[in-house]
């Protein structure tokens, strides 16, 4: 409960920003909760989520926990909460988290990362910023060999558009697979996300093509049609550029952090006092 508590207090300390009329959602007892409040909430139990994301419903409890809150602080106030010794000694270990927690975000905030080292970073880990082939392709499931085959050997002499039709029609009258009432669609894939058998007989096949033999598989006898296949390409810069600065002003501050860290220690007097380190010494 208590790590909860400064959570919260830490996320409401460090998004404090200036407070306009708009920015208030209730009053207790003349004193102020405002958006950032609820936000900070919010941040501090469900990161990633946003106050505004949420219902009307949703909103409405946060604040009845936000009033609710607001109201036992001054009910704990009242019975003396904060004159007691425990509070005071909670309360610098929270002056040190969130010393340390301020320390931390102005050092993240002071990492500064280019364009051009962004675009080298890019230029240099070309292939980390490949799209994979990947192909769009339609299957027939049957649970034999020969009701496999039967099917292929109605369709074998067809040609383009008309077995493309005829393939759609029999994926929704005789497939087993939860697609064949979408007339037997995979969408896009890559190689990757189907079993081995059936990824080597789609990338075996041309576009518009169909498999003439049934391919085995754990699920059963499969008729495969392609309809598609996308080459390997780079993603462009711009696509990834935001991630790439993300990630190397995460890096810098990683290092700045393991640097002072160690700057700091080497300074230090530091002495393991605990009963394990004594008995190996």
């Amino acid at each position: 409960m208590l790590k909860i508590v400064r959570s919260s207090i830490l996320a409401l300390a460090l998004s404090a920003t200036s407070l306009v009329a708009s920015d208030i959602l209730v009053t207790v007892n003349g004193k102020n909760i405002t958006k950032q409040d609820a936000e900070a909430f919010v941040s501090a139990t469900a990161p990633n989520t946003h106050f505004t994301d949420l219902s009307k419903s949703q909103q409405d409890m946060i604040k009845d926990r936000l009033v609710e809150k607001m109201l036992f602080t001054e009910f704990a106030r009242e019975e003396g909460i904060d004159k007691k010794a425990e509070f005071a000694r909670n309360m610098e270990k929270i002056k040190e988290e969130l010393l340390v927690n301020m320390w931390m975000k102005e050092q993240m905030d002071n990492a500064i990362v280019s364009d051009s080292e962004a675009k080298e970073f890019y230029d240099k880990n070309s292939k980390k910023f490949m799209q994979e082939e990947t192909a769009h392709a339609r299957h027939i499931l049957l649970k034999t060999e020969k009701e496999a085959q039967d099917v292929i050997d109605t369709m074998k002499n067809l040609k383009s558009e008309a077995l493309k039709a005829k393939f759609i029609e029999l994926a929704k009258s005789k497939s087993t697979g939860p697609t064949g009432p979408n007339g037997g669609d995979l969408g896009n894939f890559t190689k990757g996300q189907m079993v081995p058998e059936f990824s080597k007989a789609v990338w075996e096949l041309e576009p518009g093509k169909m498999t003439m033999k049934p391919v085995k598989t754990q699920f059963g006898y499969h008729v495969i049609y392609l309809e598609e296949k996308t080459v390997s390409k780079p993603i462009p810069y711009e696509d990834v550029k935001d991630k790439i600065i993300t990630s190397l002003k995460q890096q810098q501050f990683n290092n700045k952090i393991t640097e002072v860290a160690k700057e700091l220690k080497s300074k230090a007097k530091i002495v393991d006092m605990s009963s394990d380190a004594n008995t190996s010494n």
